[in-house]
């Protein structure tokens, strides 16, 4: 039984570092389009470029995770 606990506990372990990890990487993207938002607002090509190339290649890394068929 104590081997089945800790099963039980890692995978918790597991689950909670997955939604951690979904959740900083919402919060990057979201703060990456507030930041793209304001490169336009001010002209500035190098940041717009420098962000949106992050931002996609976040999008890039969810798209592959939710092809791999793991939860995000």
């Amino acid at each position: 039984m104590d081997k089945m606990k800790a099963a039980y506990e890692v995978m918790l372990g597991l689950a909670a570092e997955m939604i951690w990890d979904e959740a900083l990487r919402r919060r990057r993207c979201e703060t990456l389009q507030q930041d793209i938002d304001a490169a336009l607002a001010n002209g500035d090509e190098l940041a717009f470029l420098a962000l949106t190339s992050e931002l996609k290649s976040l999008e890039r890394d969810r798209d592959l995770t939710q092809s791999s068929g793991l939860p995000t």
